[in-house]
């Protein structure tokens, strides 16, 4: 049997733990798990993304607490689906970012490696994006590799683009691997989620429904899109750090303090609306810049079922006559393309091979991703 690699991925948007069992060569997925974090677990991961009090303390808590949880699912995994550990090399988890400063120089992800492997008595491969920043990198995104190892045509051109808390795009030119880019664009489900549950209830809009009933605000927009961010240019990667709900309340608060505040716009499903073409107008920015006239667009992540957001940027790029579908129709779920990708770059690091594309994070070359921690 080829060797099985299980990958595990809790993203910006922290409502779960995705875990996949895969092989590649070709690609084979054997089993996938998701487990919803435990609601206190989330709200402190979420809490030390912004500086805090007791943060050491609180943060050690959290390291130990989502590795328990992690190392659990990897065991409920291999034993619902009669998986032999002795066929699996190794476990790529890479954590959950509680803070990432490209700007200087450090990235942090918890989930006590040590503990996982302790719990499942399978190496870990882990903390994969400090080496690229020691390179000179961003250390974000990581996963263009894998989306040009997978997802790249011969004579088609593609960009993957991944909806999860923050929108990352691979600009994958047809039969030009040397060519291949990608970077963050900027916020998707990180606002759009926080406004949801705040005036719903809900954790997310649902097919974006609550978008499409409102009308975006121009000002509004016009007036997050200010932020420093967009207007860098990449390699850039962006988080919480960045675009959170605090931000956002700020921004609302200048917008009703300027001449263009109209009230009868402002109201919750609006900012929704607005929240969601913003994602879009950044989306479509970095669709053009990249110099492709047509081609096809495939969407992994979370926002790959927000059939709202997908229908606007379809609208968007109507004209360049660019294809909008979801990962599934290539051969693997949009739930699960994160996931594998750890699983992949855990098989990178095994065999000693390169996980980053410094044309991506602004590396100063290529560099073996990740440490390992032996059982």
């Amino acid at each position: 049997m080829s060797e099985i690699y299980i990958g595990v991925m809790t993203g910006t948007s922290m409502d779960g733990v995705d875990i996949v069992a895969a092989s590649f060569d070709p690609l084979q997925l054997h089993a996938t798990l998701t487990i919803p974090f435990d609601p206190d677990l989330q709200d402190e991961l979420m809490a030390l993304t912004l500086p805090g009090d007791n943060e050491i303390d609180r943060m050690g808590k959290a390291d130990v607490a989502l590795a328990t949880m992690i190392g659990q699912g990897i065991n409920q995994l291999i034993e619902k689906n009669n998986l032999n550990r002795s066929d699996i090399k190794a476990i790529g988890s890479h954590g959950q970012t509680i803070r990432h400063r490209p700007e200087h120089g450090f990235t942090l992800q918890i989930g006590d490696p040590n503990l996982i492997s302790e719990i499942t008595q399978i190496p870990v491969i882990s903390d994969f994006r400090r080496r690229d920043m020691a390179a000179g990198g961003q250390g974000a995104p990581l996963v263009p590799a894998f989306h040009q190892a997978l997802f790249q045509h011969a004579s088609i051109d593609r960009v993957i683009l991944n909806l999860g808390g923050i929108a990352n795009v691979s600009i994958l030119p047809a039969n030009q691997p040397e060519a291949v880019y990608g970077f963050d664009t900027g916020p998707a489900n990180i606002l759009m989620d926080a406004w949801c549950e705040r005036y719903t209830g809900h954790p997310y809009d649902e097919n974006g429904d609550w978008a499409a009933y409102g009308t975006p605000i121009r000002p509004l927009m016009d007036r997050l899109y200010t932020h420093d961010f967009f207007a860098k240019e990449p390699p850039k990667s962006t988080g919480r750090e960045d675009f959170n709900i605090d931000w956002l309340d700020d921004q609302i608060i200048d917008w009703r303090n300027d001449i263009s505040y109209n009230e009868l716009e402002d109201i919750p499903e609006n900012i929704q609306a607005t929240l969601a073409k913003l994602t879009v107008r950044a989306i479509q920015k970095a669709i053009y810049r990249s110099g492709l006239e047509n081609g096809e667009v495939y969407v992994c992540g979370g926002g790959a079922y927000n059939s709202h957001l997908l229908e606007q940027l379809r609208w968007r790029l109507r004209k360049h006559h660019w294809s909008v579908q979801p990962t599934d129709v290539l051969g693997l779920s949009p739930t699960w393309v994160e996931a594998t990708a750890f699983a992949w770059l855990a098989m990178r690091f095994i065999h000693k091979q390169s996980g980053n594309l410094p044309a991506v994070t602004g590396a100063n070359g290529f560099r073996v991703l990740g440490t390992i921690t032996a059982n």
